[in-house]
């Protein structure tokens, strides 16, 4: 996880978005940007995360402060999971891991004895100039996107 350090620069990338729209980290240079990292649409935890992330994404936009989600689901999954929960953040498709492992996110994990590889959920606040200002490693969900708000504020 040596990449995701605060004071590193963040690990550009591009990826697909909902319908047709790419995600490009670079194209939101000049703004504070929060990428949350999550195993699985539409599980209860990841799906509380991103109704958390959504409740609170006009507080997000009034401090100049972009909100992407970004799991190894296809943009397919995502469509269906914004749309079912009504989510107002946008969700980014790391089918390939890519990006999930430039950020240090994809890792061994165990469950009853099984190891296998998964996201571990995580948040990175990214600053204006695209440099990486604080990293949530091991994120428990509840209360976690009103406690990244107030990060954001105090950026400024």
């Amino acid at each position: 996880m040596d990449q995701i350090k605060p004071g590193n620069p963040a690990p550009d990338f591009t990826l697909p978005g909902s319908g047709e729209n790419r995600i490009s980290l670079s194209d939101y240079r000049g703004r504070i940007v929060v990428l949350f990292f999550y195993p699985k649409d539409d599980t209860s935890g990841c799906t509380a995360e991103a109704i958390s992330f959504s409740g609170l994404k006009a507080g997000f936009d009034a401090l100049g402060a972009t909100v992407i989600g970004l799991s190894p689901d296809s943009v397919k999954s995502h469509d269906r999971f914004r749309a079912k929960h009504e989510l107002t953040v946008d969700l980014a498709s790391d089918e390939e891991k890519e990006v999930l492992q430039a950020y240090g996110v994809w890792v061994q994990k165990s469950m009853y004895g099984r190891k296998y590889m998964g996201v571990e959920r995580t948040t990175v606040l990214i600053d204006r100039s695209g440099t990486i200002v604080r990293v949530w490693n091991k994120v428990k969900v509840p209360g976690h996107a009103a406690e990244v708000l107030e990060a954001v504020k105090a950026l400024g």
